[in-house]
C-alpha cells in the first residue's frame, strides 16, 4: 500500500481538530474520504491511532507516539519543497519557559559561532512539548519528566526549586524556607506547560488549594498581586524578573532535570551534536569539578512556571 504526505496530513488535522467534521472540512475534502484515508494509514502501520469509540475522538497511546513522529515527517518534507528555505537549515529549539535558564545567551552565542551556516533559532509555545507535538521545533528543553512517549530525551543538567512569593509575603523575608511553610497557602499552577504538583507537600502539610493559569505571564502576576504562591526553578529567577516577585531557596525541594527532547528519529540531523553542545557548554567549570554543592540562587524577582 502506497503511503505520502495525504495521509500524514489527515491524521494531523484529526489529531489536532478532534473531529473528522472539522478536520475535513479543515483539509476541503469530504468526511468518507479522510475516513478512508486514516483507516488506510492504520491498516499500514498495523495498529489503531484513533479511538472512535467516544463522542470526540482521541487519539490512542500508538497515535500520541506516532502523532510526533508524522508531525516531524510532514514539516521536514514540506520545509524541503519550499523554495524560499533553501539554504542554511536552521535548527529550531523549542521551550516553553525560561529556555536554558543563565545558560541560554551562552549556548545561542556559542553554536552561532561554530555553525555559522546553521542558525539555532529559539521558539517558545505554551504547551507541555513546547511545540514538538505539532512539528513545530526540532527539539525541545524540557523541565521535570518527559510527558509522551515516541520521543527521545538526555538529561542536560538539574536546576534547583526555588520559592516565588510576593514581597507582601511575610515569607519572604526569609532568606529560605522549607516545602512545610508554605503550607496553608494558595499555590499557583501552571496547569498547560508547568511541572510544580501537590506530590511535592507531605499530605499532613499540603497547600489550602490551587489557582490554576495558563502562562508563565499569568503565574506571575497572580504571585505579584500576593494571591498565592509558586514553585519554580532558578532558571524563572534569572530569565523573568518581575516587579513584586521574591524568589527564596527551598531547602527541601528536589531539584529538577532539564532534558532535551525530540522526535525519534530526530526531524534535523543535528539534534543529537545539540544534545552534547548544551551539555559541554552548561557543564561546571574546572575550578568546581570537585564541588557536590548544588548552586542555589540568592532570591531576587523573577519569574518561572508553577
Amino acid at each position: 500500500m502506497s503511503m505520502d504526505l495525504r495521509h500524514l496530513r489527515a491524521f494531523l488535522a484529526i489529531a489536532e481538530e478532534g473531529t473528522v467534521t472539522h478536520a475535513a472540512a479543515r483539509l476541503g475534502i469530504g468526511q468518507p474520504a479522510l475516513s478512508r484515508t486514516l483507516k488506510a494509514l492504520e491498516t499500514h502501520l498495523g495498529v489503531r491511532l484513533v479511538d472512535r469509540s467516544t463522542h470526540h475522538l482521541r487519539l490512542t497511546d500508538a497515535g500520541k507516539s506516532f502523532r510526533i513522529r508524522a508531525a516531524a515527517a510532514l514539516n521536514a518534507a514540506e520545509a524541503a519543497f519550499d523554495p524560499a528555505r533553501v539554504g542554511p537549515w536552521p535548527l529550531r529549539l523549542g521551550h516553553a519557559w525560561s529556555a536554558l535558564g543563565r545558560h541560554t545567551a551562552t549556548v545561542l552565542h556559542r553554536w552561532q559561532q561554530l555553525h555559522p551556516q546553521m542558525p539555532l533559532h529559539l521558539l517558545r509555545t505554551d504547551d507541555s512539548l513546547a511545540g514538538l507535538a505539532q512539528g513545530r521545533v526540532d527539539a525541545v528543553i524540557l523541565r521535570g519528566p518527559v510527558p509522551a512517549a515516541g520521543i527521545h530525551s538526555t538529561v542536560l543538567f538539574h536546576e534547583e526549586r526555588n520559592a516565588a512569593l510576593s514581597r507582601h509575603n511575610d515569607l519572604a523575608q526569609q532568606s529560605e524556607i522549607a516545602l512545610s511553610d508554605l503550607a496553608g497557602q494558595t499555590l499557583i499552577m501552571n496547569v498547560v506547560s508547568g511541572t510544580t504538583s501537590l506530590r511535592l507537600w507531605n499530605p499532613e502539610h499540603q497547600p489550602r488549594g490551587i489557582a490554576e493559569v495558563g502562562n508563565t505571564d499569568d503565574w506571575l502576576a497572580a504571585i505579584a498581586a500576593d494571591q498565592g504562591f509558586g514553585v519554580t526553578t532558578t532558571a524563572t529567577a534569572d530569565v523573568y524578573p518581575y516587579p513584586g516577585v521574591a524568589y527564596r531557596p527551598l531547602t527541601d525541594a528536589p531539584p529538577v532535570p532539564v532534558s532535551l527532547a525530540w522526535s525519534d528519529p530526530p526531524g534535523h540531523p543535528a539534534v543529537p551534536d545539540l544534545a552534547a553542545f548544551i551539555r559541554e557548554t552548561t557543564g561546571p567549570p574546572a575550578h568546581d569539578a570537585n564541588s557536590h554543592e548544588p548552586t542555589r540562587h540568592a532570591v531576587e524577582p523573577g519569574s518561572d512556571r508553577p
